[in-house]
């Protein structure tokens, strides 16, 4: 019975460093969030309460909720964007040649900053000089877009750069769920004649289903707090038409010294986080399959 209790002693001691750094970096903030939401501060001065009215203007402001649309978006392509990550992961996984040195060139954009992938797709989409727009004169385009400049493509065009930069990340997770798949599986199917488009759809994703649900739930969760190459590529314009939830925080906090307001639109954020993993977590509703 000692050597019970010692035993929980001891792994309560190694377990009590990682509650505390979770308690102060993560819970800590959370709850001093939701205190600065309640308050009219310009982040020096003295904090005033103001109560709910923070909240109150953030459910009522269409700038938010434009920019949460635009959040729900990007979730929306960077979920549909894993469909051609896993395909290109079943690929690979297929012992096709020069699979080992695809691998490397997917996670090329993983090894850059935001601010490095930013500068680089800001060059590509520049209307008079960049790579892109060049390409479509040489095909015959007249009046190529003016990618970032137009509040009607701004959007879609933020996709691409985005798709790129996580996608050596989603390929690896990917691919290592289906190297996991047993081999013994894949072998009977094929000698029952199963082509490999059928062994990829009825057995390698079926098995790997689990994985899948934690994808869809950081491509979605990830979109809805997604903010740096936005920020560098076009600081939410033109004129918010790529304004998501986090630059609007940022503008709010740091541009114009609105603590409060900022705080509730971080507080905000956090609680649309949740109750988008809480739905996800209810329609994907999966079981891990047991090998």
């Amino acid at each position: 019975m000692k050597s019970v209790m010692s035993n929980k002693w001891v792994i309560s001691l190694y377990v009590l460093p990682s509650l505390l750094l979770i308690l102060l970096l993560i819970y800590i903030p959370i709850v001093l969030t939701g205190y600065y939401g309640l308050m009219d501060w310009n982040g020096i001065g003295k904090m005033k309460f103001i109560g709910l009215e923070n909240y109150i203007e953030l459910a009522k402001d269409t700038k938010f909720w434009q920019s949460a649309w635009h959040s729900l978006l990007l979730g929306l392509f960077s979920t549909l964007s894993l469909v051609g990550y896993l395909i290109l992961s079943l690929i690979l996984a297929s012992k096709i040649k020069g699979a080992n040195f695809l691998r490397k060139i997917y996670l090329i954009p993983m090894l850059l900053s935001s601010v490095a992938i930013g500068q680089l797709w800001a060059k590509i989409f520049d209307p008079t000089n960049g790579m892109l727009n060049r390409i479509l004169v040489l095909i015959g385009v007249d009046n190529p877009p003016l990618w970032l400049a137009d509040s009607n493509i701004v959007l879609y065009a933020l996709f691409f750069p985005i798709v790129w930069q996580y996608a050596g990340f989603y390929i690896i997770i990917f691919y290592a769920a289906l190297k996991n798949v047993p081999e013994e599986l894949i072998e009977a199917a094929k000698i029952d004649g199963a082509t490999s488009i059928q062994i990829a759809y009825k057995i390698k994703v079926p098995l790997i289903a689990g994985v899948i649900k934690v994808m869809v739930i950081l491509a979605i969760v990830g979109s809805l707090k997604y903010f740096d190459l936005i920020f560098v590529l076009t600081g939410g314009g033109p004129n918010g038409a790529s304004e998501v939830m986090a630059s609007y925080m940022y503008t709010e906090a740091f541009s114009k010294y609105n603590f409060g307001y900022g705080s509730a639109i971080g507080f905000g954020l956090l609680v649309i986080c949740i109750v988008a993993t809480w739905v996800i977590q209810k329609l994907l509703n999966t079981k891990d399959v047991d090998y």
